[in-house]
C-alpha cells in the first residue's frame, strides 16, 4: 500500500506497521513492534481515539515545514468495546496526485455536461417566433436587439405566451450562443430546494445530501445563459443571495466555505405583476432593476389574433409529423379559433388543435371537431351586436391595463391616463357589461 498503516492495541503498544509507514519513520520493524506509540512518536494522536472511541479524520500533520501529510485515525471495536486503533497516513505527494486526478475528472464531467446542455436545451431561434401583427413584430425586434447585448432581460406576460421560446431565441442570437442554456422554473421548488438547485451544495450540507455534493445551475451555466422562469415566486431571502451573485459574480454552495466564480447571463420571466409584488414586499426592488435592463412584454394571443392562422398552421405541421397523420383545418373551424379569447394563449391553442386532430375522422378539423367551449364562445360572439362587441373589447382592454398597473385607485388612474379617458369614464365602462 502507498498509505502508511499503523495499528496499536488498547495499551497503545504498536502491533503492526507496513513498509510505507516504516519508511516514513525511518525505522525497522524490530525497533518499534511492542513499543508504546508515544515513545516512538511523542505527539501521536491515535491514543486519543482509544480514549474517546471516535475517529479523527483528515488531520494535517508535519514532520518539517516541507513534509506535510494527512492522517485518518479510527478505533478498532470488538463487540462494541475499543480494543485498539489504526492510523492511515496519506502523504502529500499522493494527495497532489489524487487532486490532479479529481480535477481531470471534474473537467471531463463539465465537458459532458456542456455537450448535454448544448444538445438538449436551446432549440428555438427567432425564426421559430411567428410575428404577423405589428405589436408582435415590434416585440420580436426589441428581443433581437437585446439578444446582441450581454444585458439582463425580463420577459413579462401571461402564462402560455411562449416566454421560454423567446428566452431560447435570445440565447441563440447572443454572443453566448455556443455555450450552455440552462432553464429552471422557480415556482416548482420550495426555498431550500431552489437554493440547492441554483447554488449547489457540498457533501454533508444537510440530511439527505448526495455523497460528494452537487453542482448548482449557477456553476453549470458558467459562460452561458441561465433562464429563471416565474422568478416572481423566488423566496425573498434567496433573492438577496441572487442579487449578490449578479453584483459580485461569486457564490458559495450550500454548506460550503469556498466561494466559486460564475459568469452567466440572466434571462428571467414572470406572469405576475412584479411592481405589485415590490409594493407588497414580495420582491426586491434592487433585484428587479438588475433583472430588467430590457423589459419585454409578450402580447397574449387575444391581442394578436392576426397571428392565429399562421400559428395554427405551424402547430398542425408539427402535429402531422408527430402523429404521422393528416393535420389540417377548415376555414370555418379557423374562424371559430379567431373568435375565441384564448385565456391559455398559445399553449391552449396547441392543446385545442391536438385534441381536435384526434377527434376528427381523418385529421381534417371542422367546427364539429372543436371542443365545446370553443364553439360556445364563437356562437356567443356571433349573437352580439356591434355596440356589445365594442363594450366587450373596451372592457378587455381596461382589464389588461389593470393587470399591469394593479386594481387600485392609483392603478385605475394610470390605466385611464394611458387610454386617454377620465377616471369617471373608466369606472362607467367597467360598470357596463
Amino acid at each position: 500500500m502507498r498509505e502508511g498503516i499503523l495499528i496499536i492495541d488498547v495499551q497503545t503498544r504498536i502491533l503492526f506497521a507496513n513498509r510505507s509507514y516504516l519508511e516514513f519513520l525511518g525505522k525497522t520493524e524490530a525497533e518499534i513492534i511492542g513499543q508504546p506509540l508515544r515513545e516512538i512518536r511523542p505527539g501521536a494522536r491515535l491514543p486519543e481515539v482509544l480514549s474517546t472511541g471516535r475517529p479523527i479524520l483528515h488531520a494535517p500533520r508535519a514532520e518539517k515545514s516541507d513534509d506535510v501529510y494527512f492522517v485518518n485515525m479510527y478505533p478498532i471495536l470488538t463487540d462494541g468495546t475499543v480494543t485498539g486503533g489504526i492510523s492511515v497516513v496519506t502523504f502529500m505527494r499522493d494527495a497532489y496526485d489524487f487532486r490532479a486526478e479529481l480535477e481531470a475528472y471534474e473537467k471531463r464531467s463539465r465537458q459532458v455536461l456542456h455537450r448535454v446542455n448544448k444538445a438538449n436545451s436551446a432549440r428555438y431561434t427567432f425564426d421559430s417566433i411567428v410575428a404577423v401583427e405589428e405589436n408582435v413584430r415590434t416585440v420580436k425586434a426589441l428581443a433581437q436587439k437585446a439578444a446582441a447585448t450581454e444585458a439582463a432581460v425580463l420577459l413579462s406576460s401571461e402564462s402560455g405566451t411562449g416566454k421560454e421560446l423567446y428566452a431560447q431565441a435570445i440565447h441563440n442570437a447572443s454572443p453566448r450562443r455556443g455555450e450552455v442554456f440552462v432553464a429552471i422554473n422557480c415556482a416548482n421548488f420550495n426555498a431550500n430546494t431552489l437554493e440547492s438547485e441554483l447554488f449547489g451544495y457540498v457533501e454533508g450540507a444537510f440530511t439527505g445530501a448526495r455523497r460528494g455534493g452537487k453542482m448548482g445551475l449557477l456553476e453549470a451555466a458558467n459562460g452561458g445563459t441561465l433562464f429563471l422562469d416565474e422568478v416572481s415566486e423566488m423566496d425573498i431571502g434567496l433573492q438577496a443571495k441572487l442579487l449578490r451573485v449578479i453584483q459580485e459574480g461569486r457564490f458559495r454552495p450550500v454548506g460550503g466555505v469556498q466561494e466559486l466564480e460564475t459568469d452567466v447571463r440572466l434571462l428571467s420571466a414572470s406572469n405576475a405583476d412584479l411592481h405589485k409584488y415590490i409594493e407588497n414586499g414580495r420582491f426586491r426592488r434592487d433585484l428587479f432593476y438588475r433583472l430588467s435592463t430590457f423589459q419585454i412584454r409578450i402580447p397574449p394571443l387575444r391581442e394578436r389574433r392576426g397571428d392565429i392562422p399562421v400559428l395554427a398552421q405551424t402547430i398542425l405541421s408539427g402535429l402531422a409529423v408527430k402523429l404521422k397523420r393528416r393535420a389540417e383545418i377548415s376555414p370555418e373551424a379557423l374562424t371559430c379559433l379567431m373568435e375565441h379569447n384564448w385565456p391559455g394563449n398559445v399553449r391552449e391553442l396547441r392543446n385545442v388543435l391536438e385534441a381536435s386532430v384526434y377527434l376528427s375522422a381523418d385529421g381534417f378539423i371542422t367546427p364539429d371537431s372543436l371542443p365545446e367551449h370553443i364553439l360556445r364562445h364563437s356562437e356567443e360572439e356571433q349573437q352580439l351586436t356591434l355596440s356589445q362587441r365594442v363594450r366587450a373589447f373596451e372592457h378587455a382592454e381596461i382589464q389588461k391595463l389593470l393587470q399591469r398597473y394593479g386594481d387600485t385607485l392609483e392603478g385605475k388612474k394610470k390605466a385611464a391616463a394611458e387610454l386617454g379617458i377620465s377616471l369617471a369614464t373608466l369606472y362607467n365602462k367597467l360598470g357596463r357589461t
